[in-house]
């Protein structure tokens, strides 16, 4: 099969379209034939060894103090299972699902074995593609704002880094469960952005939100471009800061404010919960949010796609097609 193989960190061009081995499912896991996956940021920061500040360390003896650990990347795809373990009792062949491999990583390649509890039937109003966008932006959007910032109808949000694929996901996921949603973006994204279901839309070429005297009860920068201090004013009073890209200073900062004052700084680690992708599944189904897809590339084209997402200004997600994707 074709596969995006990273033997080694660095630029776009360390990646290689090469032929490798076709996996054989475990007896717990499905081979899933695979028509679309992505290129996040966390793909982008895996392949250049960029971590956030303070982890640089902690992260290369995770994932490969030399070089990858795991030489194929990808967090996310969605296709077709092709067959199955004998243990597998959710799915048969022929099923259609996405799904996220975690820490695992993989998808950047034409089939994948997974555990069946990594995946779920696709939903049937969306395409491959947009499905292959949901995990990792909408489960890293549910996990903050539910999971760590007990988002509560009526409550204030602002979203930095609205445009984003975390973004896009945050103003819906706010949305749905009954908040007034902030969301700051630059001024190319500005209508995206509203026609999501932000409330108000502030452009942050042209203004600065925290100079405004307005707070809010969880302020979520989805992009690492903001600080707790330079938010902090703008919090209410048992507000939360959410950082989605958290640094050492970061973690700091949770532990002294989990032990002192009312606003707290929340980061962490999205857990890939199955339950979490049948709960947005749901949503989708029900017409409550979708997908944002900014370009597409063929998987040969892969380094170009890793040098766009790089750059940070990606309107949602970036989606790479593979040529065995014969179906909507």
């Amino acid at each position: 099969m074709k596969a995006i193989i990273c033997t080694k960190y660095g630029p776009p061009d360390v990646l290689q379209l090469k032929e490798v081995e076709k996996p054989a499912p475990k007896d717990n896991e499905v081979l899933i034939k695979i028509y679309a996956t992505t290129v996040s940021s966390g793909d982008a920061r895996m392949r250049g060894s960029t971590f956030p500040k303070g982890f640089w360390l902690p992260g290369r003896i995770a994932l490969g103090l030399i070089k990858p650990k795991k030489s194929i990347l990808g967090y996310e795809l969605a296709g077709e299972i092709e067959a199955i373990g004998k243990d597998v009792k959710r799915f048969n062949e022929g099923d259609l699902v996405f799904g996220f491999t975690g820490a695992s990583f993989g998808a950047n390649a034409e089939y994948i074995c997974l555990p069946e509890e990594r995946v779920v039937v696709k939903p049937d109003n969306m395409t491959y593609e947009e499905a292959a966008s949901v995990p990792f932006g909408a489960l890293s959007s549910l996990f903050f704002l539910r999971d760590k910032g007990n988002i509560q109808s009526g409550q204030k949000v602002l979203i930095y880094g609205a445009s984003g694929s975390l973004g896009t996901f945050a103003i819906q996921l706010a949305k749905h469960f009954g908040s007034e949603v902030t969301g700051v973006c630059s001024t190319t994204n500005l209508e995206l952005v509203k026609s999501l279901g932000a409330d108000k839309v502030i452009d942050y070429t042209n203004e600065d939100f925290t100079k405004y005297g307005k707070t809010y009860d969880i302020i979520f920068d989805t992009v690492g471009k903001t600080s707790f201090s330079r938010c902090k004013s703008s919090l209410k009073q048992k507000g939360f800061y959410l950082a989605a890209v958290a640094g050492l200073p970061q973690f700091v900062q949770m532990l002294w404010t989990s032990m002192i004052g009312s606003k707290k700084v929340i980061g962490g680690i999205t857990p890939g919960r199955t339950e979490d992708l049948i709960f947005l599944k749901e949503l989708i189904e029900a017409g409550k949010i979708k997908s944002v897809i900014d370009r597409h590339y063929p998987l040969e084209q892969i380094a170009e796609a890793h040098s766009y997402v790089e750059k940070g200004h990606k309107k949602g997600n970036v989606v790479i097609t593979l040529e065995h994707n014969n179906k909507t």
